[in-house]
């Protein structure tokens, strides 16, 4: 087991398993039949709290809250690493994962689903590899590609599934990740707007790099909440109302959720996976000896 701290490639998936990152409010753990909670270490410390493993329709599922259950972990702290790890150990091909987002553009309402497929980075604090050159970590220096940052089969499950549901969805958008705690300044959600970006949050960097780097087939569901503070005339985002807006819309992200495992559960996806890994494996430059 130890050698594996330092492997990222040789792990034998004894079974297909569906990674789900629970974001703010989007963590519900009853979407889980038969649960059992695991509580693991990594190499990088401890994720954002127990496993929850389960089913959902006799898929294997395995369900991580990103802030913790009681949602005490800010964005910055979240130990990106360790979750995606942990989820990784656990046997898991893909990585589903909600998030709360404001959104920057007029058709992007509060309610609406995301499936976002780009991202810029805003964020100053936090570790964006696991190649991080500790001696617990895998040997070597990534640099992963971005280009797709997101894995576009799984993306396209998302977004059938949402559709045939009758969820408001975008079919693309490119997610501002800032480093937080705090909301943008009116200045700075204008100057978003100006960049490209659609919509804003505090967690998609570094939890996709992370994925790539570990092979994992990642998608994002993103929930508008807000509008941020740019829109003239809407009142600018404050907890209060993102939690209304998450109370009312959670059954969106949880419905494509019960949906989508068990279609991705059916296709074939060795060669998107073996795909994934050759691409994160070439990107590692090792020490000379």
């Amino acid at each position: 087991a130890a050698c594996q701290h330092f492997d990222l490639f040789h792990l034998t998936f004894h079974c297909f398993q569906i990674g789900i990152i629970g974001g703010s409010g989007l963590d519900d753990t009853d979407i889980l039949e038969g649960r059992t909670e695991r509580y693991v270490d990594t190499p990088y410390g401890k994720p954002s709290d127990a496993l929850i493993l389960g089913k959902i329709k006799n898929v294997d599922c395995v369900l991580l809250a990103r802030h913790g259950r009681q949602h005490t972990i800010m964005p910055s702290n979240v130990n990106y690493q360790a979750n995606i790890w942990a989820l990784r150990e656990e046997g898991c091909t893909h990585l589903l994962v909600t998030t709360a987002c404001g959104s920057l553009r007029d058709e992007i309402q509060p309610g609406d689903i995301v499936i976002i497929d780009q991202f810029i980075d805003r964020t100053t604090r936090r570790v964006q590899t696991l190649y991080d050159g500790q001696a617990t970590s895998p040997a070597g220096v990534c640099h992963i590609p971005m280009a797709e940052p997101f894995c576009n089969r799984t993306r396209e499950v998302l977004l059938e599934v949402a559709r045939s549901l009758g969820v408001k969805c975008h079919t693309r958008g490119t997610m501002l990740s800032i480093e937080g705690p705090r909301f943008s300044s009116r200045a700075e959600s204008l100057m978003f707007r100006q960049w490209g970006a659609d919509v804003i949050n505090m967690t998609t960097v570094p939890e996709v790099v992370l994925a790539k780097e570990a092979g994992l087939c990642y998608a994002s569901i993103a929930m508008a909440t807000d509008y941020d503070c740019w829109k003239e005339h809407e009142e600018a985002v404050c907890v209060d109302n993102v939690l209304k807006t998450m109370k009312e819309n959670a059954n969106k992200a949880s419905s494509i959720l019960l949906t989508a495992v068990p279609q991705i559960s059916q296709m074939d996806w060795a060669q998107t996976i073996k795909t994934l890994k050759s691409v994160a494996q070439s990107s590692v430059m090792l020490p000379k000896h």
